[in-house]
């Protein structure tokens, strides 16, 4: 899986570069990659299943997170440990009774990243694009 994410060059040296010119406009960055991050999110949550009385927490555990450097798309989290069951499967409960088909490749998450990757590249070289022409630099 880890050869198919989207890996920009020079990402950190233009962040940099940025930061020298005006310390805000790293920010810019970082909401660039939340934005393309958001599409894997808005397309896994409605796929996530609820549980009849149940509120959708584990749906609305999915999130999209970034640094400086990085995005990501992560759910679950410690208010909802049971989300990499839903998502991967396993075996969960009492003598680990309760059992859900493992899938490496998960059901929700990896799933709606693949269906999303093409847009998930465009949003960001659009709003990379748009972070640099605000900073003044040319951009071919």
């Amino acid at each position: 899986m880890a050869d198919e994410l989207i890996r920009v060059e020079g990402w950190r040296e233009l962040s940099r570069s940025l930061r020298r010119a005006n310390s805000e406009l790293p920010k810019g960055l970082r909401l660039a990659a939340n934005e393309a991050a958001q599409l894997v999110v808005n397309d896994a949550r409605p796929k996530v299943p609820v549980g009849p009385g149940k509120g959708g927490h584990a749906a609305s555990s999915i999130k999209a997170a970034s640094t400086r450097t990085a995005a990501r798309v992560q759910g679950g989290g410690s208010k909802f440990p049971y989300y990499p069951w839903l998502d991967f499967g396993g075996r969960v409960g009492r003598n680990k009774r309760v059992r859900r088909p493992f899938m490496k490749t998960g059901r929700y998450l990896w799933k709606s990243y693949a269906d999303q990757k093409t847009k998930v590249a465009e949003s960001l070289d659009t709003a990379l694009r748009r972070v640099i022409e605000e900073a003044g630099i040319g951009v071919e």
